[in-house]
């Protein structure tokens, strides 16, 4: 079959949806990915890969409606053109606007992933308010032409259920898009108190919390080390430059920059924490942070706490709650010991729940890719 794959973003084409193109590609289909942006690095690696790459102006975080008729306009002369027989949305402007212009198109068989809802489902402004209500009603209407859509926690699931924005019939709960086992292969630990926060830099995304918890156990403990990875971003709720510099220079963490592989990241520090209100679908920093044997401080919030068998690989902890965050992390500094045996058993359980191939295998099936002996098996 001919599969169009549409992302926000050219890098999580290989990034975050490499292993699942590269199963297509070994399943005999032809596949078409699509992204913003004329990436001529991605573009290179994707061909290697055996998949084309096709670019689509597609505003991640804008609210411009000229430039998402832009978007719309550009995906339906796309589908005209191309004529796939399967079209894969991911992220929201995909999801709602890729469905839409597929189903009018004429592809028969639209599917799209739910990633995660973002701040537009956690702000509480009134022009959170007023977005969300668009938000929804676009969601609805593009989620009709869907056949089957796939959630990456039970959370959004419920939501998108009880709103009346995806028929339960339709939908289909995954652990998340996995993590490649092997690439992310179990690092030693140590017992140094030595904690690591990886995402975009946004205020949704506990990074605040994370900070103030790190003011305060500095004073305690000052052979412990706080680590900031990621890079900074044009969403609302961004954190500056500025306001990052200030943090160094007062020696609350250490601002490691931006990385294509987190692998080093990860194998020097010993605990991961993502004190999170964002909505994830589920964090895959998280995730590649447990496949190499790291416990979890995480927030007890949607995709979030699916990570987290509390006491068993980490601790869960209310959102914005300071003090609760900073008990947790305490917790690896008194008793060290923690460190290796939550690690151990966060991999176990990236093992059995969140390996890339099985949640693929999950996802190809769902949409009738898996050759007819595979499909047994799913």
């Amino acid at each position: 079959m001919k599969v169009v794959v549409i992302v926000g973003q050219a890098k999580s084409l290989l990034n975050f949806r490499g292993p699942l193109l590269a199963r297509m590609v070994k399943e005999e289909h032809e596949v078409i990915a699509c992204a913003d942006g004329d990436n001529v690095e991605v573009a290179s690696s994707l061909k290697k890969m055996g998949v084309a790459y096709h670019s689509i102006p597609v505003e991640r975080a804008g609210l411009n409606p000229i430039k998402d008729l832009c978007t719309f306009l550009e995906l339906y002369s796309f589908f005209k053109k191309s004529r796939p027989d399967i079209a894969l949305n991911y992220t929201i402007k995909p999801v709602i606007y890729g469905s839409l212009a597929a189903y009018i198109a004429g592809v028969s068989n639209v599917f799209s992933m739910i990633t995660g809802l973002g701040y537009v489902f956690t702000g509480e402004t009134l022009k959170h308010r007023v977005i969300r209500r668009v938000v929804k009603n676009m969601y609805q209407s593009a989620l009709m032409m869907n056949k089957t859509v796939f959630f990456l926690n039970p959370d959004d699931l419920i939501l998108f259920a009880n709103l009346g924005l995806a028929a339960p019939h339709k939908q289909i709960l995954i652990n998340g898009t996995g993590v490649d086992l092997t690439y992310f292969g179990k690092a030693l630990v140590t017992d140094q108190p030595i904690f690591l926060l990886i995402a975009r830099l946004l205020k949704d995304k506990g990074i605040i919390e994370y900070v103030a918890a790190a003011r305060i156990l500095t004073k305690r403990y000052p052979n412990a080390v706080f680590r900031l990875l990621g890079p900074f971003d044009s969403n609302p709720t961004a954190i500056g430059e500025s306001q990052v510099e200030g943090w160094k220079k007062e020696g609350a963490i250490e601002y490691m920059g931006d990385t294509e592989d987190v692998r080093p990241y990860l194998s020097s520090s010993n605990i991961c924490v993502l004190p999170s209100y964002y909505r994830e679908g589920t964090p895959r920093a998280v995730l590649e942070a447990m496949a190499m044997g790291r416990p979890i401080i995480t927030t007890d919030a949607p995709g979030c706490r699916e990570t987290v068998i509390e006491g068993e690989n980490g601790f869960l902890v209310p959102v914005k709650n300071v003090n609760a965050l900073v008990e947790a992390m305490e917790k690896f500094i008194v008793h060290p010991e923690l460190i290796e045996r939550m690690g151990r058993r966060s991999r176990e359980i990236a093992e059995e729940k969140y390996d890339v191939h099985k949640v693929n295998d999950v996802i190809l099936g769902a949409m009738g890719l898996l050759k007819e002996i595979d499909q047994k098996t799913v």
